[in-house]
């Protein structure tokens, strides 16, 4: 087993034993009232959060920490189990929450845990500015610039506010503000770095990219190197959120803005028929529809616009309907919020750009 220096004190082995009766559920830690951090069940859950945390300072994924870690969780030695990383919205979840517990109380121990949480971000950022998906490092695709399920942007959000001071991070020293600043100013070169470019023209992003070339390239078998219209979403959400944008954020935002029109899919609409018989459950199916609103695929051939898609054989099809029925039904191939992206976020953007307002 790869321990990748996973330490839990056998104090908190102790005190996993006592489970928790949280009322709030872990994808909702983030969004309560101001005044539920300083409560006893916010300080309960943080002091499960702070059980799950790694030597390294980051937190694994897949977890439902309002309860303290199980017998089963600690002998459990599968490699993406117990190892710290920002896949699935770990670690600068656990770092708000964390952060907003102590702004609430002012607790030693949790603002100790936020600032290991940070060191943790700031050692796992490459020197271009990129973060790989598993640190301590991984070998395979794991290693690459990540974008997928916005694990960059969600990283990169929160260093923004630490940097600000913005709540709940105004407790945070000078010093450690000013690393995360300069790390997001790497990590939105880096994001610069990758927007593809295809016939002089900047588009989107790959979910991943290699993190020496900048390249993007494949992760698991059914993603392909593509144009993502997913995970492209959240960088172009991040830059307009700048102040003060670069021409060459502007560019990057207006390039990824013009493929999202060129990329929607019209007269389509995606069905999900019961289908017992099924992995799932249930089929995913398009069908012909011309008063469906626009759709957009997931991935997109490069150089050509065509909607990919792929199975665990590796090979890349033009149709959902020719993967199996597990991938068909089990991945999310078809989505629509760039419309909202395209109808409300940018026209809201450029409005405030032209009256000098900073900050959309």
């Amino acid at each position: 087993m790869r321990h990748l220096g996973l330490v839990l004190t056998s104090a908190l082995l102790l005190a996993s034993s006592a489970p928790l009766a949280a009322e709030v559920r872990w994808r909702e830690i983030n969004d309560q009232p101001a005044a539920w951090y300083a409560g006893d069940e916010a300080r309960t859950i943080a002091a499960s959060i702070r059980q799950y945390q790694t030597e390294s300072g980051g937190w694994p994924k897949n977890h439902d920490m309002t309860q303290p870690p199980s017998a089963e969780f600690l002998a459990e030695t599968a490699y993406d189990h117990r190892a710290p990383t920002i896949d699935n919205s770990a670690t600068y979840t656990e770092i708000r929450f964390l952060a907003r517990v102590a702004s609430a109380s002012g607790d030693e121990g949790n603002r100790a845990a936020v600032r290991r949480g940070l060191d943790y971000l700031l050692a796992a950022q490459y020197a271009n500015g990129g973060w790989p998906q598993y640190f301590p490092l991984i070998p395979g695709y794991y290693t690459h610039i990540t974008f997928n399920d916005d694990a960059t942007v969600g990283v990169l959000d929160l260093l923004r506010d630490v940097a600000a001071g913005q709540a709940p991070f105004a407790w945070v020293d000078a010093k450690l503000r000013a690393r995360a600043a300069a790390a997001v100013e790497k990590g939105i070169a880096c994001i610069l770095r990758c927007q593809i470019v295809v016939a002089g023209k900047r588009t989107v992003w790959c979910a991943q990219h290699d993190e020496i070339t900048f390249e993007p390239v494949p992760a698991r078998a059914y993603e392909h190197v593509s144009l993502s219209g997913s995970e492209s979403i959240g960088i172009v959400r991040f830059l307009m959120g700048l102040d003060h944008p670069s021409p060459e954020v502007t560019a990057a935002i207006e390039g990824a803005i013009a493929w999202f029109e060129l990329a929607k899919l019209t007269g389509i609409r995606l069905e999900t028929p019961p289908a017992s018989n099924l992995p799932h459950g249930h089929d995913r199916v398009v069908v012909a529809d011309p008063a469906a609103p626009p759709l957009w695929a997931r991935f997109y051939e490069i150089g050509t616009n065509r909607p990919i898609f792929g199975g665990r054989d590796t090979v890349i099809r033009y149709s959902l309907a020719e993967i199996e029925p597990e991938r068909r039904g089990g991945y999310r191939w078809y989505l629509d919020e760039p419309a909202q992206l395209l109808a409300r976020d940018y026209p809201r953007w450029l409005k405030k750009q032209a009256k000098g307002v900073a900050k959309p």
